[in-house]
């Protein structure tokens, strides 16, 4: 906790799914302040903007999370932006505090920034052997960016910024609009609501062969503010859980939890995203001692309570 006294935390995207647990792990810490602006407090697409609040508020800590995010459809409908927003926020952002002489700033990557075809565990040193799976590139490659970034500044004027690679997030207060959302939320909407209108079926797309990893968004929380407490070099960091599932388990475990009786159907006209996720999580471990607690099965009940209590979308 010695760490966190007397520090002046700017936390980026602090409204969001992860950024509010962070915020809720970070408060149990007792830092001197919390900055959590929102996008009308801190817009930080203009630089101007941020420039000034740097030197208002004077952080001595920044934790970089805002970014604009969504599934496979929001990447493919939106790859202009997805691009511009996150790769100017970030720029931005890192200029602005080395030029504030911000004492950290920790910045959040994208497991959408390894390569398509990564062999399996995903290691850090395959992070540039190759482009990344093409519904998502523009994401990703916007967010690698940031690590060039840092790198770069830490070289040339030692400004003190790291780079974490998360795995995919979900957990309780996780976005549920279907059009946004990511694969756990969105299946346990279609279930619940299957349920409750009485459906027999329930579409999902690609045809469920891909896997993934999952984190649970509380882990994730405290796997960042450990690296913030006790990393300082140029390596990117896996964040992840180190358990790989096939979309088609994940899908046939949603639906037990969620109490659904029906059938799947498989859409395969639909793309199924990067073949197969799974980090290799052990420089974490030995880097800040960092490894997550929360099972799937956990997380997944956990999160199910959490949407059916909420009652909303």
């Amino acid at each position: 906790m010695r760490f966190w006294t007397g520090r002046r935390v700017l936390v980026t995207g602090a409204g969001g799914f992860l950024g509010r647990s962070l915020v809720r792990a970070l408060e149990a810490r007792g830092p001197a302040t919390i900055l959590a602006p929102r996008s009308a407090q801190l817009d930080l697409r203009e630089r101007d903007a941020v420039r000034a609040y740097l030197a208002r508020e004077k952080p001595d800590l920044v934790i970089h999370l805002a970014a604009v995010v969504g599934g496979i459809g929001a990447n493919r409908a939106h790859p202009g932006l997805f691009f511009y927003e996150n790769a100017i926020m970030g720029i931005q952002l890192i200029e602005e505090a080395r030029r504030a002489e911000v004492g950290k700033l920790v910045c959040l990557g994208t497991i959408c920034a390894y390569p398509k075809l990564t062999p399996v565990p995903f290691k850090e040193g395959d992070l540039w052997n190759g482009y990344p799976e093409e519904t998502n590139a523009p994401y990703g490659l916007a967010k690698k960016m940031l690590l060039v970034q840092l790198q770069a500044y830490r070289e040339e004027y030692g400004f003190p910024g790291i780079y974490l690679l998360p795995v995919n997030l979900y957990g309780p207060g996780d976005h549920f609009d279907l059009e946004k959302s990511h694969v756990i939320p969105a299946m346990i909407r279609k279930f619940l609501e299957a349920n409750e209108s009485g459906a027999r079926e329930v579409v999902l797309w690609g045809d469920g062969s891909p896997t993934r990893e999952f984190l649970y968004v509380e882990d994730a929380a405290e796997g960042i503010l450990a690296a913030a407490e006790r990393y300082d070099g140029a390596a990117p960091v896996n964040l992840g859980s180190g358990e790989e599932i096939s979309i088609r388990d994940l899908a046939t475990r949603v639906a037990r939890e969620t109490g659904f009786g029906g059938g799947i159907r498989w859409d395969a006209s639909r793309p199924n995203g990067q073949p197969r996720r799974k980090l290799d999580v052990t420089r974490a471990e030995q880097l800040f001692g960092w490894h997550s607690q929360v099972s799937l099965t956990d997380g997944l009940r956990r999160t199910i309570d959490w949407y059916r209590a909420a009652g909303r979308a």
